[in-house]
């Protein structure tokens, strides 16, 4: 199925990744389930901007209920139901190394509290998403990591190590979806330049990342989303259970 054809659910998107995701999707002619926890002023001005392709629903998505509310709303607009699922949402967190918790700062609550925001909202998404997808025969949903897993020179222990089991649900996932025609992939990314998320981060640590990236850039949130399209394409129909690492060559594998 074209992305044209679709209608892709973004978590979290109408700001920072999201955003640029949701931008990506309206240019290339799908219809845009856009969901937001607090950014209510920019989902509406998309839903103004865009009336026909985009719906923006608010909803917490680590609540069960209310992402099941979510997709019946989204169903009942658009009178089809969501064919792609992009799990973008991301609980509070800065990327700023000197003011992250060390080891021995790390509580139970805060790792739950990553780990609900990676894990569990995919989980209530996919799990929303699935009677559906079945029936279709066709789904595609994109969980957004990082390359941290592969390549921790920050240590952020609470969001790595939340990310990581994302991606060991990625993979269980797509083992058993894909007999349903449910392809279940990862994108992971470094420091993008520059989102809500990094904004806290010093301009050096960015220089340092180009240096060191064959590209000799750092990743915009434009580029990361356009990645995110060939996962969502008819191109990579026969992908699944693959974690891409998109941060211009930083990381390998």
């Amino acid at each position: 199925m074209h992305i044209r054809d679709q209608i892709v659910l973004v978590t979290g998107g109408a700001r920072g990744l999201g955003l640029a995701i949701t931008q990506a999707l309206i240019a290339e002619g799908a219809k845009v389930v856009v969901n937001y926890h607090s950014s209510q002023h920019t989902a509406a001005q998309l839903m103004a901007q865009h009336p026909k392709q985009v719906f923006a629903v608010q909803a917490d998505v680590t609540n069960k209920a209310e992402v099941e509310r979510l997709f019946a709303q989204a169903k009942a607009h658009f009178g089809t139901a969501i064919h792609s699922v992009v799990n973008n949402a991301l609980v509070h967190f800065e990327f700023n190394g000197d003011a992250r918790p060390k080891l021995e700062d790390l509580t139970a609550e805060g790792m739950t509290r990553q780990f609900d925001g990676a894990v569990l909202a995919a989980l209530y998404t996919t799990q929303a998403a699935l009677a559906d997808m079945k029936q279709a025969g066709f789904g595609r949903i994109v969980n957004i990591g990082t390359n941290l897993v592969q390549n921790p020179v920050v240590p952020y222990h609470d969001y790595t190590t939340a990310k990581a089991a994302l991606l060991a649900f990625t993979r269980t996932a797509a083992q058993d979806l894909g007999q349903y025609g449910i392809n279940v992939n990862m994108l992971s990314g470094g420091l993008l330049q520059s989102t809500d998320a990094s904004k806290a981060t010093p301009d050096f640590v960015f220089d340092l990342i180009a240096s060191s990236t064959p590209l000799r850039r750092v990743t915009t949130p434009d580029e990361f989303a356009a990645a995110i399209l060939m996962f969502l394409s008819p191109y990579s129909r026969a992908v699944t259970g693959q974690n891409l690492i998109v941060d211009g060559g930083l990381v390998k594998g």
